[in-house]
């Protein structure tokens, strides 16, 4: 009898040579794709994945889910691993291993796989959140310990068995997408003193090609959830995100270019291309300067952004600190109603206005002129009491206190 695997199945080079490889190797294979925004047609996949020796090829739409229950925590803790990354090809690991588990109980599979690496990050991210929801599953990772060197040999052998890949010997870009961003990585990448050749890029206009006019859009958030683009509301936060995608994409924003610290304890350099969510970054950071006192908006910032991008890029998604931390930043998020007008040229993004009904602004305390209803007084007695430490070292220093 053989052994059944649900494979986490992208139809990419990888994880097409890995059916034929597992049935090869005796096992029946069962592929399960998640749609989280590739913004492919994915109505081939299951044909292509029989092609390559599935028994069965599940396709699920997870759009909505993605975006409401991973991206949104994500922006809400405005998470970036190492200030820049903002998590795409991480935040969707831990939901696609979640399905994993329910079709490798509902199928009665002892094994799940993916397609990651022996030195990449999904490979921690995949099995640590399938052991947390199910224990007893295997995990399997073929590229752990086929054959294969190099994605050379593999275009090769997927030529061989006449199975389609878009990854050619000469553009070998390992391309990850979904509604957050796109992940690119491979080939001329590998060269981190040289410039990203413009053909890797996926959805992204060059700045310099991009519009030579500015556009301003006003996004609109309620308790923390972005709502409207230019007053237009949306049911669903993914086709926003989309949307936001293609705007501020067209401009050129949101390209990262990094060399960032893998968890097996080597560098990589990487592209990202994230421009709804760079934007909705820097949106909802405005925002909750804007509603946030003082105290809490500083421990914030200081704690909770690189804390979060941490627990996710290294596969601790189902944790209850992930789930600490959502609370908290939900309890913050109910306050961060309000309007966030932002400007986009030529690769930037930045924010010009916002509003809230939830303002801590006040006008009457800020201006110079002569509405000013600040105590002036008051500001000096204020700086001598919150200067007396440095007052008394300063007269320590200078021996003034003998």
């Amino acid at each position: 009898m053989k052994k059944r695997v649900i494979l986490a199945y992208s139809g990419g080079l990888d994880t097409s040579v890995m059916v034929r490889w597992l049935t090869e190797n005796g096992y029946e294979v069962i592929t399960y794709t998640a749609d989280v925004g590739q913004g492919e047609e994915l109505s081939e996949i299951p044909e292509k994945a029989r092609r390559a020796g599935a028994v069965e090829a599940i396709v699920e739409d997870l759009k909505e889910t993605f975006a409401e229950n991973y991206c949104l925590p994500t922006l809400k803790a405005l998470a970036l691993y190492e200030g820049k990354y903002p998590l795409t090809a991480a935040l969707s690991r831990p939901l696609i291993a979640e399905r994993l588990v329910y079709y490798a109980e509902k199928f009665n599979a002892d094994y799940v796989a993916h397609g990651s690496t022996g030195k990449g990050n999904d490979q921690v991210r995949f099995e640590l959140s399938v052991w947390a929801l199910n224990p007893d599953i295997e995990v399997l990772a073929p590229v752990r310990e086929w054959e294969f060197k190099s994605r050379e040999e593999q275009v090769e052998y997927a030529q061989r068995f006449n199975i389609p890949v878009k990854a050619t010997k000469e553009k070998p870009y390992s391309i990850d997408r979904n509604l957050w961003g796109v992940s690119i990585e491979c080939g001329p990448l590998e060269d981190p003193s040289q410039e990203p050749p413009e053909d890797a890029y996926q959805i992204t206009t060059s700045p310099e090609k991009a519009p030579d006019q500015p556009e301003y859009i006003t996004i609109g958030f309620e308790k923390g959830k972005p709502v409207s683009i230019n007053g237009n509301k949306y049911e669903n936060l993914y086709k926003l995100i989309v949307d936001l995608n293609e705007i501020a994409g067209r401009h050129g924003v949101g390209r990262i270019d990094m060399v960032e610290n893998r968890l097996v304890g080597i560098k990589s350099r990487e592209i990202y291309e994230a421009p709804g969510s760079i934007v909705l970054y820097e949106a909802y950071r405005d925002l909750l300067s804007l509603v946030l006192d003082r105290f809490t908006f500083h421990y914030f910032l200081t704690h909770i952004p690189h804390e979060y991008a941490k627990l996710v890029y290294e596969g601790l998604w189902f944790t209850p600190l992930r789930q600490a931390i959502d609370a908290f930043t939900n309890t913050l998020a109910e306050l961060a109603t309000g309007e966030i007008r932002v400007k986009l040229y030529k690769g930037s993004v930045s924010v010009v206005g916002r509003k809230s009904p939830n303002s801590l602004y006040i006008e009457e305390l800020a201006t110079y002129s002569e509405k000013d209803q600040f105590d002036q007084i008051a500001g000096k007695h204020f700086t001598k009491v919150w200067g007396l430490p440095l007052k008394v070292l300063g007269r320590v220093k200078t021996g003034k206190n003998r």
